[in-house]
């Protein structure tokens, strides 16, 4: 049996009205939330505010109600299967860890140093650049269950690997950066890392277990597919709504700097395309079902902004420039990922292509 009759795809949630102009309904929430953050700084300052070791507390809401559907889906009983997927895992594994980083080093340096340095302030180069390398050192944790969602993602297969991502991230985060910074000594703010862990992973998954035992327990899965649908719209409009708070929160930085943040997220997108393109393709090679493709391409493509953003400013100060380049990924990270889902879904075709050619072969 093949890993493709191995692994169920989890079909992709009928499209409604908001999911079939989600390109719009993204466009219009970063213009809105710009608009707000010029016209009400305080009222996102203050939500700003509420934050605990760097994580904000709003956002941490929202990506709750994005993530609980998907992971309602999981039955740890299904757990062992993903032992299946050594290849996919294997892959993401490699695009995180011994690609990510370098590359995105590479980019920095060619893009802040010699193709926009004309454009940016110089005494701020090497800052710009420990921004970069801080963003995609670190995996990203919480939203990648959104996009594999999306997707039609394997569920289990992106539980696992998260968490061994965030296993790795302890140990190799801090001396990755040190190589590729030069830094002798990196503080790793080990409070944002491990609630985030908690906050992220551990208490959404063991609330979503309750809650699905209980569903099932009182209605077997009939009982929770109606929960299912009634919450999925939930992940939709959190995910706007945390557009519109991202984007506020950084309204007057970029109409402060506009010219600066456009010419930061280059180097970050392409490095975003580059690498979940990596990972699909080198999924497709090795014969990774598409329903573990797309979320490995996606959790290769992503980053722990929320780490990123805590280390830049504990190592170079709250409005430094490496700040700032780490709050620039924040910012592309949705609608680019989204972008990226978009890709995943209408290649599927692309795979299945692929295994036919394989059995014919």
């Amino acid at each position: 049996m093949n890993a493709t009759s191995e692994t169920v795809r989890e079909a992709p949630p009928a499209i409604g009205f908001f999911a079939r102009y989600l390109s719009v309904w993204v466009l219009l929430c970063i213009v809105a939330g710009i608009a707000l953050g010029h016209v009400l700084p305080h009222a996102f300052a203050s939500l700003a505010a509420m934050e605990v070791h760097q994580i904000n507390l709003p956002v941490a809401g929202l990506v709750w109600l994005m993530i609980v559907p998907m992971l309602l889906r999981i039955d740890f009983a299904e757990l062992s299967r993903v032992r299946r997927q050594v290849r996919g895992i294997g892959v993401t594994l490699f695009v995180n860890w011994a690609v990510k980083p370098f590359s995105m080093a590479l980019l920095g340096w060619l893009f802040v140093r010699h193709v926009f340095a004309a454009w940016l302030p110089a005494g701020e180069h090497d800052a710009y650049i420990a921004g970069l390398v801080l963003l995609a050192a670190a995996p990203c944790t919480a939203m990648v269950f959104v996009w594999s969602r999306l997707c039609g993602g394997e569920p289990h297969f992106t539980l696992a690997q998260v968490a061994l991502n965030d296993a790795i991230m302890v140990v190799a985060f801090a001396p990755i950066v040190a190589v590729l910074l030069g830094v002798a000594a990196i503080h790793v703010p080990w409070a944002t890392l491990l609630l985030s862990v908690c906050l992220y992973i551990v208490a959404p998954v063991a609330i979503a277990q309750v809650w699905r035992r209980a569903r099932l327990a009182r209605g077997g899965e009939a009982a929770l597919a109606r929960t299912l649908k009634r919450i999925d719209p939930w992940s939709t409009a959190a995910l706007l709504a945390t557009l519109v708070l991202l984007f506020g929160f950084q309204g007057e930085a970029i109409l402060r700097q506009p010219l600066v943040i456009v010419l930061l997220a280059v180097p970050i997108i392409i490095q975003v395309y580059f690498n979940a393109g990596l990972a699909y393709v080198l999924s497709r090679r090795l014969g990774v079902p598409h329903c573990v493709a797309g979320p490995s391409a996606l959790i290769g493509a992503s980053n722990f902004f929320e780490l990123a953003v805590a280390t830049a400013i504990s190592l170079f100060g709250l409005r430094s420039g490496a700040a700032l380049a780490t709050v620039v990924g924040v910012l592309v990270e949705v609608p680019v990922m989204l972008s990226v889902v978009r890709v995943v879904n209408r290649t599927e075709h692309w795979f299945e292509a692929g295994d036919a050619k394989a059995k014919t072969g």
